[in-house]
């Protein structure tokens, strides 16, 4: 690794700060994509500023049908909370699966949104449950938020404090993941709002990220079982390919997926 400066901010304006101060600034909350990189060298900023310690951005909170959870609450966090169990049992079990104990105990939630690595699990809750994403300069709707690739619609400097949604009537994720990594070769995140609302994110399979199907949905409105999803189509001229799959086989997996989620919800 090359050298770098470490900072462990205390508060959300404090962070801003020393990333403004800073040469060329990171911020790094579980460090489970940066850190790797740096060790590869294809990254070397001059300033890490961890975001782990920041009280305001830590914690898991149902207010009525309101679900908050803090940009820098880990993965096990969210799958251990019986709040949050009781809320929206599907984000706790999507957390429960994202890759082994270290990792889980380490990355946090917002550090996965923000990164938006195209096979990560929670760009696709997010976009299900139609949730916002809360920075320290605005509010942004998870439709907005993931704009392709490891894109987001964040602006330099700008930091995801926590992601809020309401709880659904229904909801379930299932994915098929790499063996190696646990990443998704394809996940599925169902969800049925209590006014009717369908909406189904897919991750792990789109080439150009996570993305919602609309077939599903109108299916999934109509009728809620699996087998309304068997008329639903998935194309593959929409799909990655690559050396663990091709875009014909992740097109199948995500409706195999989709069946899953909606028979586990």
């Amino acid at each position: 690794m090359y050298a770098t400066n470490y900072h462990r901010a205390s508060s959300v304006d404090e962070a801003v700060t020393l990333k403004t101060n800073a040469e060329d600034g990171k911020y790094v909350s579980g460090g489970m994509t940066l850190i790797p990189t740096m060790k590869q060298r294809l990254a070397a900023p001059s300033d890490l500023i961890d975001l782990r310690h920041v009280a305001d951005m830590k914690g898991i909170s149902v207010s009525g049908s309101r679900v908050r959870i803090g940009a820098a609450t880990t993965h096990a966090e969210v799958a251990a909370s019986g709040e949050l169990a009781r809320a929206c049992p599907a984000i706790c079990s999507l957390a429960s699966h994202i890759g082994d104990p270290h990792v889980r105990h380490m990355g946090t939630i917002g550090g996965s949104i923000a990164n938006n690595d195209p096979a990560a699990d929670y760009p696709s809750a997010m976009v299900a449950l139609g949730a916002t994403i809360v920075t320290n300069r605005r509010e942004i709707a998870a439709d907005a938020f993931f704009t392709g690739l490891f894109e987001t619609a964040l602006d330099d400097g700008e930091i995801v404090t926590a992601v809020t949604f309401e709880t659904p009537e229904k909801a379930a994720y299932s994915k098929f993941p790499n063996p190696a990594s646990r990443y998704a070769m394809a996940g599925v995140f169902v969800a049925k709002a209590t006014d009717g609302t369908v909406r189904v994110g897919v991750t792990g399979a789109g080439s150009n990220g996570v993305f919602r199907h609309a077939g599903m949905e109108q299916a999934l409105a109509a009728n809620w079982s699996a087998e309304a999803l068997s008329s639903t189509s998935v194309d593959a001229a929409d799909m990655l390919a690559d050396i663990h799959g091709s875009a014909d086989y992740r097109a199948n997996l995500v409706k195999v997926m989709a069946k899953r989620a909606v028979a586990a919800a």
